[in-house]
């Protein structure tokens, strides 16, 4: 296994140089460098054995075995925020077409989704809900910064929109496994080098106003002032002691609009972000009405997006791939197995991250990490393959 987790690895550093930012890796929404990642994997699948086709969403997919066998879709994205690292989304691709070369006893559908960060359209899971039937004319319409349409887009790239519908996943499918970076400083801190996911956590995100007035900062006396920035500096302060009591919740508050925004003028209007996510749904949204009744009265919703549970059966099945005292855990990103889990069983396994960074340029993973991976992978790929035979 020692062989290919490095192969994997090197896939993935090659797979970075294809760029649309010379010296930063960032590839977007079917932009022109998508191509090239696609040529380059296409070619690994097909020197496997593997049919390899592209989809009406740009989706690179590529099928082990027959086509009207069981199957198992392996799947996670190729598309990067800007100045990302090597391995989000990519290195759990790259592990499933590994699964396929060890020639497991099981079909296996391996997809490179085209997108899944929501960089170019702002809007993320553009891959898979093509997969899962969840693209539609709303999300077709969206337009990039140039006014560019997602329809215009997938014509662009040379594809047939109205092959969209055939993109749904095979009714030969029976689940969807996701190998991903954790994203995260826990696995770390447990010194392990997998997890399995149980479960999606739940998002709130808002945009809460503060109003004070702005004026001379020279002039004004301390208790005459109206500070906005200082209201919205002590609710933060809340924000932070709140999520800290409450077990499992996180609560972010990454963003501030300051106006006037001037050094000598006090802030008039603050616009600060909200970012609140639990496993739980209930408990997530009795913190984010716990948090706003700290906040004056202007919030907008932005997001209220359900946790996700993983199918019990399959996480089972993985967690015993691992051995005994595999970790479970919470993912607090979102991933595609959370559009596929309404559709098909889901799973998901976690590879310890370095430090614990991510969507960053030393975003990095540990040999001995993906060959635990490959061999995790393997195996719960064989009690699947045993289970349908």
């Amino acid at each position: 296994m020692n062989k290919l987790a490095q192969w994997i690895l090197d896939c993935c550093r090659d797979l970075a140089k294809f760029t649309e930012e010379p010296g930063r890796i960032t590839r977007t929404f079917l932009s022109p460098p998508m191509k090239q990642a696609h040529a380059f994997l296409g070619s690994w699948m097909e020197e496997i054995g593997m049919r390899v086709s592209l989809d009406a969403a740009g989706n690179l997919r590529a099928l082990y075995g027959r086509e009207d066998a069981p199957r198992l879709i392996i799947g996670s994205h190729l598309d990067t925020v800007p100045n990302a690292g090597a391995f989000d989304g990519i290195l759990g691709v790259a592990l499933g077409i590994a699964m396929a070369e060890l020639q497991p006893d099981l079909a296996l559908e391996v997809i490179g989704f085209s997108e899944e960060e929501g960089v170019r359209f702002g809007v993320p899971f553009i891959g898979s809900k093509a997969v899962t039937g969840e693209l539609d004319q709303a999300l077709l319409a969206r337009t990039d910064a140039h006014g560019i349409s997602v329809t215009e887009a997938i014509r662009a790239f040379g594809l047939n929109l109205a092959e969209l519908p055939a993109a749904r996943f095979s009714p030969h499918a029976i689940g969807y496994f996701e190998f991903h970076i954790e994203q995260g400083p826990v696995l770390e801190s447990l010194c392990l080098p997998l997890g399995v996911v149980e479960a999606i956590a739940g998002q709130s995100r808002w945009t809460v106003g503060f109003t004070g007035q702005a004026n001379h900062a020279g002039t004004t006396p301390m208790n005459l002032r109206r500070d906005a920035l200082v209201s919205a500096a002590r609710w933060i302060l809340n924000v932070e002691s709140y999520a800290a009591a409450v077990p499992g919740l996180v609560a972010t508050v990454g963003a501030l609009t300051v106006s006037p925004n001037a050094g000598n003028v006090i802030p008039g209007e603050v616009r600060a972000s909200l970012d609140v996510r639990h496993p739980d749904d209930a408990v997530r949204l009795h913190a984010v009405r716990e948090i706003l009744a700290k906040a004056p009265a202007e919030a907008i919703e932005r997001l209220n997006q359900s946790a996700v549970r993983m199918d019990e059966a399959l996480t089972t099945a993985l967690a015993d791939a691992v051995g005994p005292g595999a970790h479970r855990m919470t993912s607090g990103a979102g991933h595609d197995a959370m559009i596929f889990a309404p559709h098909l069983p889901s799973t998901m396994l976690f590879l310890r991250s370095p430090g614990g960074i991510s969507h960053h340029p030393d975003e990095a993973v540990l040999l001995e990490d993906v060959e635990a991976a490959l061999i995790a992978g393997a195996r719960f790929i064989e009690t699947l393959g045993a289970v349908h035979a």
